[in-house]
């Protein structure tokens, strides 16, 4: 049975990630959102000392490393695990408390990294070590329906040969390498949809642009293309058989999308203590022990945040759990998803608009945080995505029945 308690063995980790984000990613968060596409230095030092932390054994790294599942994982004596995904959520919450464009940037933890671990082989978790992969998924004419990839990789000796075109691809202009999803037979749908890891100086691989963004400005965003591209064979995730279909590609969702959901969580953790003390400068107390129809519009408005805002964080916390002890989490990925990023959306604006001037001017960072919650809400799979995928999941659909 789940503890929602932080696991003993986790608390000096999440105290590290807390520290970090307080003495570096925050209060480098504005200059790096005003300079935008310049590389944040400082997280090179950061960078080294979560790689130690791993190789240590004592923490996972920001979130995006170490959150390979298999059916060990729940082989303990209790039968109960908390293990890489649960402390990699953790971590992203505190983390990104402090900056989410920061965490974003940070190298060799990127989303790609998070596709390898889920679904390489032991073999290429060793040849990958050490690489910051970003993912490629969304095309120009193909957004949420990632089944309508229209990037191609045709084998050819021993090598794939992908073609197509890759957009908003987070940290694509910084990492050494990329995960491209691609089809190896458009005619046969999302069965012959697969993943490939493409280091960065691949002939036929160009990155044609950055984007000039809303909100994570601190992380690079860019637009790749691929012509006659050559892809070791070796260099496919999972397996080539068409029979196992999309189902191993999809898998990486199931652990992207919590650490998606943690990112949101923590900031809407930063919207929400901000406030709390601005509001209490500007004398409106939030008072847990009265009723809240009997307090000011603010403090109520706030503490119905803070509801949703728990409603959130204890998603999260399910999600990540079930994937620590083997249980299938997709609907709960999804839930967590869709329920963090409206809730960040929802709280981040809304602390803005409680806090009137203070809010919406750069003398705090609640102007920031709820440009940066927008993605949140977005990437790894839209609102709209989530909301879809847990109607099929609780109706008993297909993609095909319930579009």
């Amino acid at each position: 049975m789940i503890n929602l308690e932080t696991p003993r063995k986790f608390r000096t980790f999440v105290n590290q990630a807390h520290q970090v984000a307080a003495e570096m990613l925050r209060p480098n968060s504005r200059r790096y959102d005003l300079a935008e596409h310049e590389y944040p230095v400082e997280l090179d030092m950061l960078a080294a000392m979560v790689d130690g932390l791993g190789a240590s054994g004592t923490g996972s790294g920001a979130g995006a490393s170490g959150v390979r599942r298999s059916a060990s994982d729940a082989a303990s004596g209790d039968g109960v695990v908390n293990g890489s995904n649960l402390s990699s959520v953790l971590s992203i919450m505190e983390m990104c408390w402090g900056d989410v464009g920061l965490l974003l940037s940070m190298p060799r933890q990127g989303l790609g990294n998070s596709a390898i671990a889920s679904v390489a082989s032991d073999e290429q978790l060793r040849r990958f070590d050490g690489v910051w992969a970003a993912m490629a998924i969304t095309e120009p004419d193909c957004g949420s329906d990632s089944a309508n990839i229209q990037t191609t990789a045709r084998l050819d000796g021993d090598d794939y040969v992908l073609n197509g075109e890759k957009i908003f691809v987070t940290a694509g202009g910084r990492c050494d390498a990329v995960v491209v999803w691609a089809t190896l037979d458009k005619t046969l749908g999302r069965a012959a949809i697969k993943s490939f890891v493409v280091m960065k100086d691949t002939p036929g691989m160009t990155v044609e642009r950055l984007e000039h963004k809303l909100g994570i400005r601190a992380s690079d965003t860019a637009t790749i293309r691929f012509e006659n591209c050559r892809v070791p064979r070796e260099n496919l995730l999972g397996t080539a058989d068409i029979d196992q279909g999309f189902a191993g590609v999809m898998q990486t969702f199931d652990n992207t999308r919590p650490l998606v959901a943690a990112m949101a969580v923590g900031c809407a953790r930063a919207s929400l203590e901000l406030t709390r003390d601005l509001l209490a400068d500007a004398g409106v107390q939030i008072d847990y022990d009265r009723p809240v129809h009997l307090q000011p519009a603010a403090a109520a408005t706030y503490l119905a945040m803070e509801a949703d805002w728990e409603a959130a964080y204890l998603l999260t916390l399910q999600a990540a759990w079930m994937a620590d002890n083997a249980q299938p989490n997709s609907l709960q990925a999804s839930m967590a998803k869709a329920k963090a990023g409206r809730t960040a959306n929802d709280i981040t604006l809304r602390c803005v608009e409680l806090t009137g001037s203070l809010g919406y001017s750069e003398h705090e960072l609640l102007e920031k945080w709820s440009r940066d919650s927008k993605i949140l809400d977005i990437f790894e799979g839209t609102q709209q995505i989530q909301q879809l995928i847990v109607a099929r999941r609780l109706l008993g659909k297909t993609s095909a029945e319930l579009k």
